[in-house]
């Protein structure tokens, strides 16, 4: 959530950064209303301050020997009283306009990074670097799905059957490889000095709401009908509320997690888009990363997120480059954020197989997790990463590792996980 102080006293600087994402916005009501706002609170701040001095000096006459019941005492009280009755009128309006407020608040994006390049769409993002040699395009590779379901690797149709389409039941040598990067992933993060978390799948509406996923997602979320508990669309929503309403000591940070879950995602307005195979599903598992850090340490801290998101790639063989995404192209979360996209030589393309974002205190701020060093309290910076999006990964491994002979080479890293450095072409 954006700063008030900002948007009362330089709502310019905020139509600008915004405008950067493509929007064109006119923030004059809201600056009026964070005013007002304010006003409203120094009013009641000194209301407040005025009965406190009044309730001193009730105690100070009657201290002094005049009768609690005298008219002077109760002239006083009287006052007191009155002042009373305004600060409940101000509380309430303060705190009708404070509601309304933060719900528009909530509806606005983080400000981009002044480092994040400017564009308009995915096409405008800036390709940093590649690692490995991407396999050429052979007439005889296959897709990943076409691969999974020669193998017998995932059910699509009974999962039809069970859910709707873009499910899938992972069956055989295919449920073995999924749990196999699972573990791969969290070992090698908790290598690093990443604590592994694991959290609850249903999260409630504070939680979606002080990540990010609310109320601007809501239509991408499952919720349960009866209760305000949705499924988590990603890990960083439970993660993040790890620490809601804290204050953390600057001698804690940065406090690092890694968080395997199920994610689900309705994929709205996607419909037609990657109808086959592992790419985008309703449900499927992710590992993710999470940094709580002090912001003069988060720019680096961004770097090394990404860094080892990378290293599981690197360590599994895949062929990938690393994305800055425009400011057109971010999520609403982020000021600054790297893609990572493995090489899909069935399909020909590169893929987004992570991405790393540095949220600032946007998060924090709608969270109310703050930092303590000494006697100075402040907002701390939160970062976030898939570290790897395991179904994506599988589709890498199946179309990185398949042979001419049907069968499927698996990355020395997976041989102790998995137990075997292939998949046989006969499953």
């Amino acid at each position: 959530m954006l700063d008030q102080r900002l948007l009362r006293d330089n709502p310019e600087l905020i139509t600008k950064q915004l405008g950067r994402r493509g929007m064109t916005l006119d923030l004059t009501g809201l600056q009026l209303m964070a005013r007002q706002e304010r006003d409203l609170e120094e009013q009641r701040s000194n209301l407040q301050a005025e009965g406190n001095r009044i309730g001193k000096e009730v105690g100070l006459k009657i201290k002094g020997g005049a009768a609690p019941n005298s008219p002077e005492v109760q002239a006083l009280r009287d006052e007191g009283n009155r002042i009373k009755q305004q600060v409940a009128v101000l509380e309430e309006e303060e705190k009708a306009l404070e509601a309304k407020l933060r719900e528009e608040l909530l509806t606005l994006p983080n400000l981009p990074s002044p480092e994040a390049p400017d564009g308009k769409d995915e096409n405008d993002n800036v390709e940093i670097k590649r690692w490995g040699s991407p396999r050429a395009k052979e007439d005889w590779l296959e897709e990943h799905w076409q691969i999974a379901e020669r193998l017998g690797l995932f059910e699509t149709e009974r999962s039809v059957r069970i859910a709707q389409s873009r499910f899938v039941t992972l069956m055989g040598q295919g449920a073995r490889l999924e749990r196999a990067l699972i573990n791969f992933m969290l070992d090698l993060h908790g290598g690093k000095g990443y604590r592994e978390v694991l959290p609850p799948i249903l999260v409630n509406s504070a939680s979606l709401t002080g990540s990010g996923q609310l109320p601007k997602f809501a239509e991408e979320s499952f919720r349960c009908a009866e209760d305000d508990l949705w499924l988590t669309p990603t890990a960083e929503v439970p993660v993040t509320s790890l620490h809601r309403g804290e204050v953390i000591p600057a001698d804690q940070l940065p406090l690092k997690y890694v968080a395997y879950t199920p994610c689900f995602r309705r994929e709205a307005g996607s419909y037609g888009r990657d109808t086959r195979g592992l790419i985008r599903l309703h449900q499927f598992n992710k590992v993710e990363l999470y940094w709580f850090v002090d912001p003069a340490e988060s720019a680096e801290a961004h770097q090394q997120i990404t860094a080892d998101a990378e290293a599981v790639l690197e360590a599994l063989e895949l062929p990938y480059r690393k994305i800055e995404l425009c400011t057109g192209d971010m999520g609403f979360s982020a000021s600054r954020t790297y893609d990572l996209e493995v090489w899909l030589p069935g399909a020909g393309a590169y893929r987004e197989i992570s991405s790393c974002s540095v949220c600032g205190d946007f998060q924090a701020r709608r969270s109310a997790i703050r930092m303590k060093d000494g006697k100075t309290t402040q907002l701390l910076h939160t970062l976030n990463g898939s570290g790897l999006a395991v179904g994506r990964t599988m589709a890498a491994l199946l179309e990185n590792g398949q042979q001419i002979d049907g069968s499927i080479k698996l990355p020395a890293a997976l041989v102790p996980y998995f137990g075997s450095g292939s998949i046989p072409a006969a499953a």
